[in-house]
């Protein structure tokens, strides 16, 4: 149970990557004053606890409901983390992120949006509870050996999203202490990280899947 716990936070943490939110944080909060960022912060994580605990609770339902094993979403959900590892690896997908911020806060002032609605997109959504994340959690949860184990899930979980709200509040240092050469490097170990686990994930999918076939 300790080895599924451990991999449930590794996927969790890498694909969420709190610390890689750091300065998507800054960026879309420049020029705000340090109450309106705590108040962003905190509406942003809660929306995205939100967004990810639906899922949690409910994602073995869905699979149920559209008629999709285990084994598939195994596959599946693997070969997803696989392309966000890939993106990390080669450092596209803080571009990506960086894109995706720009175009929420041109969104914003078109319409004349207020400043909170940066809480909601990009920052809970995808940044925080994005396809790659929740893809993850159905995944975790589907593969908890036990109750226990799938109650502890829920505890990662919430462990991820409070070191989400910590990254936001302290953005600032984290950006500052760290630099771009330093957030590069750990990006990249992580996205190798998060490939090894994918390829796990697709592996034991295909060996579910086509075991009673051999047996």
């Amino acid at each position: 149970m300790t080895d599924y716990f451990i991999n449930a936070f590794a996927t969790l943490f890498v694909t969420i990557d709190p610390v890689g939110l750091a300065p998507m944080f800054l960026a879309l909060t420049a020029g705000m004053s340090a109450s309106d960022r705590r108040k962003i912060a905190v509406r942003a994580t809660i929306t995205g606890a939100a967004i990810l605990l639906v899922f949690y609770a409910t994602g073995q339902t869905v699979l149920n409901v559209l008629g999709i094993s285990v084994s598939a979403f195994r596959i599946a959900g693997g070969i997803l983390l696989f392309v966000i590892a890939l993106e990390m690896v080669f450092g596209k997908r803080q571009a990506r992120k960086s894109q995706t911020a720009e175009k929420a806060v041109e969104s914003v002032e078109a319409h004349h949006g207020t400043i909170y609605e940066l809480a909601v997109f990009p920052l809970a959504i995808p940044l925080i509870a994005g396809p790659a994340a929740i893809s993850a959690i159905i995944l975790l949860s589907s593969q908890a050996p036990d109750t226990v184990a799938y109650a502890g899930l829920g505890g990662v979980i919430v462990i991820i999203l409070i070191s989400c709200l910590g990254a936001f509040l302290l953005a600032d240092q984290i950006e500052r202490r760290l630099g771009d050469t330093a957030q590069l490097v750990i990006t990249r170990l992580l996205g190798v990280l998060l490939a090894a686990l994918s390829v796990q994930f697709v592996a034991d999918g295909v060996v579910t899947l086509v075991k009673p076939h051999f047996s």
